[in-house]
């Protein structure tokens, strides 16, 4: 299952690289083949108290003045592929994507019983695993969701992979 997911991942990604497409253009291609770094993990990077769907609204609103997507990343602080995910949208190239041109709201789903509603809304099928992600336009329209579990193995994805993605789905600077 893992490996169908990393697969279709790969394929999806190679897709992209070779489309062409402008809005993967703003970055250098990188040629970083190796996984995203290992770390250590951060004891909340979902707090207990955050309200998601109050975040979610801020950074609709926010993305709208400052022309940037809203990234949305599913998970929980037991989740060890979540701070490995959630390191690698802060820290080097992907980092300076994000940065540049997303609003990063992490979503907590607790054990799975936590913003159920969201989890639904958003089209994230637990069942894939976490992180899960969710990108959405400056209008809060949904324009993609994880949904065969394509960041459930953050650890193994690759940084170019990442970067491919992320470059993919930027707002357009106009």
């Amino acid at each position: 299952m893992i490996s169908r997911a990393m697969t279709f991942l790969a394929l999806g990604f190679t897709v992209l690289s070779l489309s062409g497409s402008s809005l993967a253009q703003s970055y250098p291609k990188s040629s970083d083949t190796t996984v995203l770094d290992s770390v250590t993990e951060r004891a909340n990077i979902y707090p207990a108290d955050a309200d998601a769907d109050r975040e979610i609204a801020a950074a609709v609103v926010r993305a709208t003045k400052e022309r940037k997507r809203v990234l949305l990343v599913f998970g929980a602080n037991w989740c060890y592929d979540c701070h490995v995910l959630d390191h690698a949208l802060h820290d080097g190239e992907a980092g300076k994507i994000v940065r540049e041109r997303y609003l990063l709201v992490h979503v907590d789903i607790g054990e799975g019983e936590k913003n159920p509603e969201l989890v639904k809304l958003y089209k994230i099928p637990l069942d894939k695993g976490v992180p899960a992600v969710a990108i959405l336009d400056a209008a809060g329209k949904l324009l993609y969701s994880s949904g065969e579990g394509e960041f459930e193995a953050a650890r193994r994805m690759l940084k170019q992979n990442l970067l491919a993605f992320l470059q993919h789905w930027e707002a357009p600077q106009l």
